[in-house]
């Protein structure tokens, strides 16, 4: 290790992350302890004001893109150099935990806090960023902010969504925005040029616990997609239908459902398949549903895989489910990307260096990484979380493991940006 980053890594305040991750979390904080900080809701327009406040008292300037992304930006000695870039997100599930993306961001201004107290100014800019909307819960799809940001998908489109009271993710991020203008954060374009982007995130799943690792080095992310399935059949009574005459809406989705779990079984257990939302209408208790609605979440590392799957789902869904009809939606895809050796041999080493045991894994969960990988070198680091439980009140993390991710990250920096 260069005596700048042992500087840098040794200027890093742990104490001051973790007491930070804390303060973040009482805005959306829940009664059961977890968090719930909706997309453009006004716990997420707090968190924003907060991190620019502590962003701006280590001399970074603040800025944010018409889709909401915010950057805090430390300049470098070079500014004519792409910035290298880390951050994550700071929404999260209705009842999500504390660390979710949160961790990524303050420990990405932890990094930077690092670089002022230690009195280095790199020769590549540093940024930190928060992506609006990962968790697409308030607005789905998800990771709007990053996709938008690298022309994944189109600002229009994203604008355009609403939430499930009606309010259109346009008329909430113009809200938000013109708070921030009010607290003085400047107004930047989206896309700009990134040297390198690295998200530190927690694993969200069992395998660094169970290795005992502080850290990980992610390769690449499993793809995704997300479709809707409708099932119609006829509403009638229930108590003077008899079976024969039946067509029972819920009843065929339940035999659909089943039908496409089992088509997502695969030996090496892989696959990832989720019914994550299920309703039934008319919703009445004496009358035979006449409709229903669920969703489909379906993960896998190879993209050909997905694409196979998809189309078993659709011939399956064509088919009639206990007298009723079916159609499928794809709502979103994204496919799966590996990493680079030039991004992930980085982390490799500085981890090395740190003297951390940092094994290697796929994400099985989709990241703001997954879009940023098609704009600039990207890479991934892990830190895991107890019992692999995520997106819930009780997750969990050890504070060392998140001081040794942050330093991690840190040594990351210096390596890219000196």
């Amino acid at each position: 290790m260069t005596s700048t980053t042992g500087r840098v890594v040794a200027a890093l305040d742990g104490a001051r992350l973790w007491a930070e991750l804390h303060d973040l979390a009482q805005l959306g904080a829940r009664t059961d302890g977890g968090v719930a900080r909706l997309t453009l809701d006004d716990n997420d327009i707090q968190a924003r004001l907060w991190l620019a406040e502590q962003a701006k008292a280590i001399g970074c300037q603040v800025r944010v893109d018409p889709i909401g992304n915010m950057f805090v930006h430390l300049p470098g000695t070079d500014p004519d150099l792409p910035p290298i870039t880390t951050g994550s997100h700071l929404d999260s599930q209705p009842t999500g935990g504390k660390y979710d993306g949160a961790y990524g961001v303050l420990a990405g201004l932890a990094a930077l806090r690092a670089f002022r107290e230690a009195g280095v100014q790199p020769r590549h800019s540093l940024e930190v960023v928060s992506w609006t909307n990962e968790e697409g819960m308030r607005f789905a799809p998800g990771t709007s902010g990053s996709a938008c940001f690298t022309g994944v998908r189109r600002k229009d489109e994203t604008r355009a969504l609403t939430d499930a009271d009606g309010i259109s993710f346009g008329e909430a991020l113009d809200a938000c925005l013109t708070r921030l203008g009010e607290a003085g954060i400047e107004r930047c374009p989206l896309g700009t040029p990134m040297q390198t982007f690295i998200e530190l995130h927690i694993e969200q799943g069992p395998i660094l616990e169970r290795q005992g690792a502080p850290t990980g080095i992610v390769t690449g992310i499993q793809g995704v997609g997300w479709f809707e399935c409708e099932v119609r059949g006829t509403a009638n009574h229930a108590g003077t239908t008899p079976r024969t005459a039946r067509q029972d809406a819920l009843e065929g989705a339940c035999a659909l459902a089943a039908a496409l779990r089992n088509a997502a079984c695969d030996d090496e257990d892989l696959l990832r398949f989720t019914i994550g939302r299920f309703q039934v209408f008319p919703g009445s208790v004496n009358t035979i549903p006449e409709r229903t609605l669920f969703t489909i979440d379906l993960r896998h590392p190879d993209a050909g895989t997905l694409t196979e799957l998809e189309a078993r789902f659709q011939a399956l869904a064509a088919q009639e489910w206990a007298g009723c009809t079916a159609a499928l939606t794809p709502l979103s895809r994204i496919d799966p990307v590996a990493f680079p050796e030039v991004v992930t041999d980085v982390i490799a080493e500085a981890a090395a260096e740190l003297g951390q045991n940092a094994p290697w894994l796929v994400s099985g969960a989709f990241h703001d990484a997954i879009h940023l990988a098609g704009h600039c070198p990207t890479g991934m680091i892990f830190i895991p979380c107890k019992g692999g439980i995520s997106h819930h009140p009780s997750e969990r993390i050890d504070a060392n493991d998140a001081i040794e991710g942050a330093r991690l990250l840190t040594a990351t920096l210096c390596r890219l940006a000196m």
